[in-house]
């Protein structure tokens, strides 16, 4: 809404003139964005979204295709349905499979991959149709994204925010959510720096589309030192209407040039057959980073970090838009109690227990997304021996095929915190 009037929210703050007011702003309409506003809508408190880009922004690639299971139930706790469509419309792949130099070490297929019950252990999507049905719901709990209006300045106070956007207008707040990516605008104004690494190789990711005469099976599928892709590390995974194929570049590697439709479409002739070199779709180069912001909220705890803006990961494992959106519900939860609060503080005390938490729970995430690209990246010499050791024994023990199948991806587990869903 636009005031014209004076304006007075239950933290005092008045507005008055052009000045936009709403319990919660949050920056970003990305998956933690939309979450976040979910949440909170969930839990009695209004929101809006401040969106840097156009609505006809290009989404283009699958980016974050593996949904685990926890942020499955979630969507489908803050919104009824939303989950469990994101199940319908994904797929879960039956079989794990590893080659090491091209010979199979490891192989496995489930009776019931997915696990019993609505929710299965995950589902296998592109981001672009989860936040389609994000969107959806977005429209049916009437929250609304502002378009092309990045944040430009933010200044914070003891009551409450003070955002200035790039379309001219101004906002205030009881809270601010910065939910606006690694570039985060929001990070910077609060005075938070990223600290971490990069990593040393760079990965070329690609989507294929499905064909429709003898398809591939659905199996996840490692490659070690493939010999289809020259000695590189080659990861498959199917998704809805597609694959995802992701190549681990090696020393003196030109990533630009490896990118190259023609140089692509050899890899995916190679790696997955004839048939699916005229369906590349989507290639993209990177170095992942490896950072978390050295505090998630502003000395104020009228602000507070989530997703990508308060931390970068490797992929591997899958703990990217997974852990954002545990970001976002738990920030949810925090603005709800601290809003309710009858003291400053108690309301200090909500977010600085927000920050805690998922600063602890990206630690954890940064360390078993390092440990993958440690291993991946293969420069110590006793990786690389128990690589080949195991790969000598896994004909004789499966534990050893195993372990060549799991180490890809980091540490099991979740983070040292105590969350919901437990009991």
């Amino acid at each position: 809404m636009t005031t014209t009037v004076i304006t007075i929210y239950s933290n005092d703050t008045p507005m008055s003139g052009d000045t936009t007011g709403e319990p919660v702003l949050i920056a970003g309409a990305g998956p933690v964005g939309m979450t976040t506003a979910l949440a909170l809508h969930a839990r009695g408190v209004e929101a809006t979204i401040l969106e840097a880009e156009s609505e006809d922004r290009d989404r283009s690639g699958s980016r974050a295709i593996y949904v685990h299971g926890s942020t499955l139930r979630t969507l489908e706790r803050i919104h009824p349905g939303l989950g469990t469509d994101l199940v319908d419309e994904g797929l879960v792949w039956p079989t794990r499979r590893t080659l090491f130099r091209g010979k199979e070490v490891f192989d496995r297929t489930y009776d019931s991959p997915g696990g019993s019950g609505d929710i299965p252990h995950f589902t296998s999507i592109p981001q672009v149709v989860t936040e389609e049905y994000m969107h959806d719901a977005l429209d049916e709990a009437g929250i609304d994204i502002h378009w092309d209006a990045e944040v430009d300045t933010l200044e914070t106070s003891p009551t409450g925010v003070h955002v200035e956007t790039a379309d001219g207008r101004e906002w205030v707040g009881e809270f601010l959510v910065g939910a606006d990516g690694g570039g985060s605008t929001v990070r910077k104004e609060i005075g938070a720096n990223f600290e971490g690494d990069q990593s040393e190789n760079a990965f070329i990711i690609a989507d294929v589309g499905e064909v429709g005469d003898d398809p591939l099976p659905l199996e996840r599928v490692f490659h070690y030192d493939a010999p289809e892709a020259d000695g590189r590390n080659v990861l498959l995974v199917p998704f809805t209407g597609g694959w995802r194929l992701d190549i681990q570049c090696i020393e003196g590697d030109d990533p630009d040039e490896l990118s190259s439709d023609e140089r692509m479409r050899e890899f995916v002739r190679d790696i997955m057959g004839e048939r699916y070199e005229d369906n590349l779709q989507w290639v993209s180069s990177y170095y992942f980073l490896q950072v978390m912001a050295d505090t998630f909220v502003d000395e104020h705890r009228r602000v507070l970090l989530a997703g990508e803006a308060a931390h970068l990961l490797a992929p591997f494992g899958a703990r990217g838009m997974n852990s954002g959106i545990a970001d976002a519900d738990e920030a949810a939860s925090a603005i709800a109690a601290a809003i309710n609060a009858q003291t400053d503080a108690v309301i200090r005390d909500e977010i600085e227990l927000y920050a805690a938490r998922r600063e602890k729970a990206a630690e954890f995430n940064l360390n078993a997304a390092g440990q993958a690209l440690e291993y991946l990246q293969g420069g110590n010499p006793v990786t690389i021996l128990r690589k080949e050791a195991a790969a000598a024994l896994a004909d004789h023990f499966e534990t050893a095929g195993e372990w060549l199948d799991d180490a890809p991806y980091g540490p099991h587990g979740t983070p040292p915190i105590v969350s919901t869903g437990n009991y």
